[in-house]
């Protein structure tokens, strides 16, 4: 076990290197120019189709609304990462890893945009009526190479075991040992329970719950972390100035290798939203909505979400409270709790556990929707009810095991997944472009029509 923990260490380190983050993060700056720096101009606008009850599509093809469909994809991304991965960022590249997860953050929302745009132009209605959409179909219906499709859609119900799967079981079985004294095993069936109770539904079971969890757990977090904030506003400008200035310091570092405070800045904020991993327009897909556009924009506003508001608050919190310093790598995960306990005494360690329970639950139903349309584009529907079985089994054994080499394979089998849809987004980046001007067209005369009906009206 130790000669095979050691070569999958060795596996993922090569696939998570430098080279795969310059291209995820050369990728979003590419799409960005391309674009138009869409993703400034348009996130007002993307905000308000998430979260107006008005702007939610109830008439065009697809499953789920607007804003279930981003609340399932955030259900995904929203998750350890927001609390365990920025912590991490901040022990192994100090407070200037924030930063340069921003940075990932910006130039995501346009990969996040473009694979939206995609996913919806290239879905299919599969033999249950329901939508089907992802990498998978627009590598291989826009790019015709079913090869590489069938690679995404392998390493995709593959990686949908370890990083949103047995992970995520693992910390929620840990934290609540730490705080509650629970035994993993019981935590590991109740949540097993609740899994399964969730994904024999579907997608639109998914999307309902995920409706629900998402928005209480994130306005949870968030509130309880500006409060922090707000009430300790003196601490505010220095742990800025501290995120900035050692953000270009000589830890940064801009050699070959990339310095730590960016190297692990980007990596953190990658796992954090997923931009271009191909995981998140798997859930665009089954959006009802009348242009692939339309859907994209609500997509690209996930990653302000989980990065620029979430992992921030998180950040921000760490830094104020500098207990950061001569932390161990294996003791990051703590650190929130400990920071979130440092200004609320008695109840910060609570809240940042309650946080990280519903952050990873939600994680486990996101991702079980990725995995179950990656292996159903593989296998088709026969089978599906053995992949919900072996899926609720993996929330027991996850939150039970030592969990070094399945994190190593979830890890390298991301990275994998990226691969093709990178590929992907910069063969199609034209359609991409196209899509786009064709909806600011749309866009103009629904603009032109609402401005011609006021003043019918007056």
């Amino acid at each position: 076990m130790e000669v095979i923990s050691l070569i999958v260490g060795k596996i993922n380190e090569f696939v998570w290197g430098p080279w795969m983050l310059t291209l995820l993060v050369g990728t979003g700056i590419f799409l960005t120019l391309r674009l138009g720096f869409l993703q400034f101009s348009n996130l007002p606008y993307a905000l308000k189709l998430a979260f107006s009850p008005a702007r939610q599509d109830k008439k065009s093809s697809g499953d789920i609304s607007h804003f279930q469909a981003l609340m399932t994809a955030l259900s995904a991304t929203i998750g350890t990462g927001n609390i365990v991965g920025v912590s991490t960022a901040v022990v192994l590249g100090g407070p200037g890893a924030l930063f340069w997860m921003w940075v990932t953050a910006v130039f995501g929302m346009a990969t996040k945009y473009g694979e939206a745009v995609l996913a919806v132009k290239y879905r299919i209605k599969d033999e249950k009526g329901e939508m089907a959409g992802g990498p998978m179909y627009y590598i291989e219906r826009g790019m015709g190479k079913k090869w590489l499709a069938w690679l995404f859609a392998f390493f995709g119900a593959i990686a949908a075991f370890g990083i949103g799967n047995m992970v995520q079981a693992n910390s929620v079985a840990g934290a609540v040992h730490d705080t509650f004294g629970v035994a993993a095993w019981k935590t590991g069936i109740i949540l097993a329970v609740l899994t399964a109770a969730v994904i024999i539904g579907g997608i639109k079971s998914i999307g309902k719950a995920s409706g629900v969890i998402v928005p209480f757990m994130a306005v949870f977090y968030v509130l309880a972390g500006l409060v922090i904030i707000i009430m300790n506003l003196d601490k505010l400008p220095h742990a800025f100035g501290l995120i900035f200035s050692s953000a270009f310091s000589f830890q940064a570092g801009f050699g070959a290798l990339i310095g730590s405070t960016i190297r692990y800045g980007v990596a953190r904020g990658v796992f954090s939203n997923e931009a271009g991993l191909g995981s998140a327009p798997i859930a665009a897909a089954a959006a009802k909505t009348d242009h692939p556009c339309r859907q994209a924009m609500v997509s690209m506003s996930g990653t302000f979400l989980d990065t620029i508001i979430v992992c921030s608050i998180t950040g921000i919190v760490l830094v104020m409270a500098g207990l950061y310093p001569g932390v161990e790598k294996a003791q990051a995960a703590a650190l929130t709790s400990r920071s979130f306990e440092a200004f609320f005494p008695g109840i910060g360690s609570l809240i940042v556990t309650i946080g990280l329970i519903l952050f990873a639950y939600s994680t486990v139903l996101g991702w079980y929707y990725y995995g179950e349309k990656c292996f159903y584009y593989l296998v088709g529907a026969r089978f599906i009810i053995v992949y919900r079985v072996l899926f609720s089994i993996a929330v027991v054994v996850g939150a039970t095991l030592n969990l070094g080499l399945v994190w190593d394979i979830a890890d390298t089998m991301n990275g994998a997944m990226a691969i093709p849809n990178l590929i992907a987004l910069i063969a199609l980046s034209g359609i991409i472009a196209a899509e786009t001007k064709d909806f600011k067209k749309l866009r103009a005369k629904e603009s032109m029509l609402k401005t011609q009906l006021s003043s019918s009206e007056a």
